[in-house]
């Protein structure tokens, strides 16, 4: 998970869609509720009024009732490109929140890898950098068969800095799970990211695993993606990590060995160019989920964050067709009119689902 096949790989996948819901599964609100206040605090947005600052209306779809709509939205600027063939993906501007563009935006899919974001977003400040962590076997024993992994080892010390580069760089499962059994467990920090998401709006997301890998009911949407790149990229420390494209890696002793980003708009690997401005942010693949990539790109001042779930053909495609989205951002954005907008943290809002049409 998060290696991508080689180009003209298969992916498979029944979607489920669904609009920004304002509902949780059975499961994540035990997981949510599970956790005292104390233990898991969480700082709101407010605005001057006091009032909670979010965008999404109390009985409107998160993000705007547009975004509910199945196909192609865009107004009022030239049509996006051709030859598009992902489940869904959204261009939005990283500053303003402005959604200029969307293709089932709230549609749910499998988010691969893309989900640490998310896992990021949750657990990147709890622990200083320099911290040293010795791992032990039962730090790795739940780890996934088949999972993407960056090679850490039971025994070997590592930093919390070399962690984070093993999660960002090559999307390694094992140093999400040493992460993860640092912050306290597998359960509470899946519950924590719930958490997160729904303090992010992210309500097409159940968490299930920290790491993004499949899970019968771990899902997101573009929209929800879009929302932990933004946020994620807030940090300094995150920016800093998912722009990374090497890094030496322990091996044991005074030993090392190379990591690279598994990014390819990044590193310009399998053929591909580097995306000219490219920042990140996160790329995924299992053989359930296929390809999924949220990435960001700054040029002239102007910072676009796209996110393309599930392309139709190769590995290669997930990063073509968010290049392309790109390049459509960045030359016909300005004159786009927002068909909805990335909706600012704060207490969650009440949203409803589009009627069964898909339009709201």
């Amino acid at each position: 998970m998060g290696r991508n096949p080689p180009p003209g790989g298969k992916r498979l996948f029944e979607p489920v869609y669904g609009p920004g819901v304002r509902e949780c599964s059975r499961l994540s609100r035990r997981a949510v509720l599970g956790l005292t206040a104390a233990a898991l605090p969480v700082s709101l947005s407010v605005s001057e009024s006091g009032a909670p600052a979010y965008a999404a209306e109390a009985t409107g779809v998160v993000g705007g009732e547009q975004l509910a709509r199945k196909g192609v939205q865009v107004r009022g600027a030239a049509a996006v490109p051709k030859k598009l063939t992902a489940r869904s993906w959204v261009v939005a501007d990283a500053d303003s929140g402005e959604v200029l563009a969307s293709y089932n935006a709230h549609q749910r899919l499998a988010p691969a890898s893309t989900l640490k974001m998310l896992f990021a977003d949750t657990v990147l400040k709890k622990f200083d950098r320099t911290r040293r962590y010795q791992v032990t076997d039962a730090d790795l024993a739940d780890v996934p068969s088949g999972s993407s992994l960056v090679g850490i080892k039971p025994g070997i010390t590592y930093t919390v800095d070399q962690l984070w580069q093993g999660v960002f760089l090559r999307s390694g499962n094992d140093a999400v799970h040493v992460l993860s059994h640092m912050n306290g467990g597998i359960d509470r920090t899946v519950a924590e990211m719930q958490q997160r998401a729904e303090y992010l709006h992210a309500l097409d997301t159940h968490v299930v695993s920290p790491d993004g890998f499949d899970h019968p009911g771990q899902i997101s949407s573009a929209y929800d993606l879009t929302l932990f790149a933004r946020a994620g990229l807030k940090d300094a420390d995150f920016r800093a990590y998912c722009g990374t494209r090497t890094a030496d890696f322990p091996a044991g002793g005074k030993k090392t060995f190379q990591i690279q980003n598994t990014d390819r708009l990044l590193t310009g690997a399998y053929g591909l160019t580097p995306y000219e401005g490219l920042i990140g942010v996160k790329n995924g693949y299992t053989s359930h989920a296929g390809n999924t990539f949220t990435g960001a790109a700054t040029r002239g001042g102007r910072t676009l964050l796209v996110t393309v779930m599930h392309p139709a053909t190769g590995s290669n495609a997930v990063y073509e067709q968010t290049a392309a989205l790109l390049d459509w951002g960045f030359t016909h954005g300005s004159s786009a009119r927002a068909v909805g907008t990335l909706v600012e943290p704060g207490v969650p809002a009440t949203a409803r689902p589009a009627p069964a049409g898909g339009k709201a």
